[in-house]
């Protein structure tokens, strides 16, 4: 690592450096369910990486700073002006908001070999529970601290040296190329440090495009945080958390991605945050919910003035919430019945999709028939957000144009998590990690995806779930976890080729 790291920023000091569809999912768990009860499991895919004692201490130490991150006057003003998707309700709440870490966090460190030194390898779990409304924040911190931990004390064999150029080069090529594409790297970044040298590299490669006045774009980034600090757009819409949640509230899989969209447009509004994530619990499966009408707004929701902040780690108990009555399609509608006023559908409304595990080029065939039995005309776009390089970008950007799509691109670790090692060359290989909701309301939370790869939750009710959906069982050549972005015996010079 630099010499001068040492006066770097470490850490997370900003409740808004996370990623954007973490404000949105939180505004509509505040509207909807205030009061439901989840838990949090972290995976280590790549279990070979571990962490030493010192590195865990940190770790630990960060985690315990969190509780004294909040909203600031000036993040506040950036959320209402930029964010206007945000109701005042939610942001009230948000201003109010205070992480709990040593209520609603354990982190357990299990050493290979306890001698007690600093030097102890070891695996290590953290464990996340509490209100759904209070713990959801949590994900994209923790997996930034604990990438940062890893690359600070377990391997140090590289620099951030270059780091600018090199996103300089990559965002050059994606604009020249016609690319639309958005920054997603933060949640298995190097550092805080890294991110920010890459936002510069692609920002400055933007105004190069505009100047050259090539078709590509860097709309934004995910994160908050650094699209406040770099003038440019936050991006994103919903995550497969949304999803995994509200199956698991309902215990209603056959039903549960319409309720989530209904809940999710009840919330925004038609057509606003418009790009649907579809492979939570299979993409024919959720289909079937998408080319069905919106329903009407239901009299069982909530005004959202009902919900107040929680600053205490719990919510207001008298609150009511839709997962306590009736479901949207069973609610009585005000005043008129559903047939006197034909609705569009969620793919009509929709601006298009986010394809996020399986097949690309399967997907995109895949949709291209969908629109075209629904009638659809009208171009839709096509997120691509799976381990993205360049070369897949321009792949996966012909494939789309050629079937009439607008495609648009999430890149992420392949940004913010590419480096060499110093002394040898080859690729210094990024942590595979992720967060994931286990629980709500008492039950288990899973996530099937397009690609058993990726199956996530309880196994008994994974396949329990496959079989109430007829899931069937998908595997991809390019979705080996355990080797997403390479190994240690590739070469530095194809690293921009790599998986990342």
């Amino acid at each position: 690592m630099a010499a001068s790291s040492s006066t770097l920023p470490e850490g997370i000091f900003s409740l808004l450096d996370t990623d954007l569809y973490k404000l949105t999912m939180q505004c509509c768990v505040l509207k909807f369910f205030p009061d439901v009860l989840v838990t949090y499991s972290f995976t280590n895919r790549t279990p070979d990486k571990k962490l030493s004692r010192a590195a865990f201490k940190w770790l630990q130490a960060q985690v315990d700073k969190l509780e004294n991150i909040s909203l600031s006057a000036d993040e506040l003003q950036f959320l209402q002006t930029t964010c206007t998707y945000l109701n005042d309700s939610y942001l009230r709440f948000l201003s109010a908001f205070r992480f709990q870490p040593s209520k609603q966090l354990k982190l357990v460190f299990n050493p290979i070999e306890n001698s007690g030194q600093d030097s102890d390898r070891g695996d290590f779990a953290i464990h996340t529970e509490g209100l759904w409304v209070d713990t959801i924040l949590y994900e994209i911190p923790l997996l930034a601290l604990v990438s940062e931990a890893y690359f600070k004390f377990c391997d140090t064999d590289w620099s951030h040296a270059g780091q600018l150029d090199k996103a300089y080069q990559k965002g050059l090529k994606l604009l020249e190329e016609g690319c639309i594409f958005s920054e997603f790297g933060t949640r298995r970044r190097r550092d805080y440090h890294t991110q920010d040298l890459v936002l510069q590299g692609l920002r400055r490669a933007q105004d190069e495009a505009a100047r050259n006045g090539w078709m590509g774009q860097l709309t934004g980034t995910s994160n908050v945080h650094f699209a406040m600090n770099h003038g440019i757009l936050p991006i994103g819409t919903v995550a497969h958390e949304w999803f995994m949640g509200v199956a698991a509230i309902t215990d209603n899989y056959e039903n549960s991605s319409e309720v989530a969209l209904q809940y999710w447009t009840t919330t925004f509004g038609e057509g606003v945050l418009g790009i649907a994530l579809t492979d939570t619990f299979g993409t024919p499966a959720f289909l079937q919910a998408f080319k069905k009408p919106i329903s009407a707004l239901a009299t069982a929701v909530p005004s959202p003035m009902a919900t107040l902040p929680s600053t205490d780690g719990t919510t207001l108990p008298d609150v009511h919430s839709v997962a306590s009555t009736k479901p949207l399609t069973q609610a009585p509608v005000d005043g008129q019945s559903p047939a006197q006023t034909p609705r569009k559908t969620y793919a009509q409304v929709f601006t298009g999709v986010r394809q996020d595990s399986g097949d690309p080029l399967d997907f995109v065939k895949m949709m291209r028939e969908f629109y075209d039995q629904e009638g659809i005309k009208e171009k839709k776009t096509i997120v691509f957000s799976d381990s993205l390089n360049i070369e897949l970008c321009l792949k996966y950007k012909a494939a789309a144009e050629a079937q009439g799509f607008q495609p648009s691109f999430g890149v992420g670790t392949f940004l913010t998590n590419d480096f060499d090692q110093e002394s040898t060359g080859k690729k210094s290989i990024p942590l595979n990690i992720v967060i994931k909701i286990a629980s709500a309301s008492g039950r288990h939370a899973v996530k099937i995806s397009d690609n058993i790869g990726k199956n996530t939750g309880d196994k008994a009710t994974v396949e329990e779930v496959k079989h109430r959906l007829g899931y069937t069982e998908k595997s991809w050549a390019g979705g080996d976890e355990s080797t997403r972005w390479g190994s240690t015996n590739q070469p530095a010079a194809s690293s921009a080729a790599v998986k990342s």
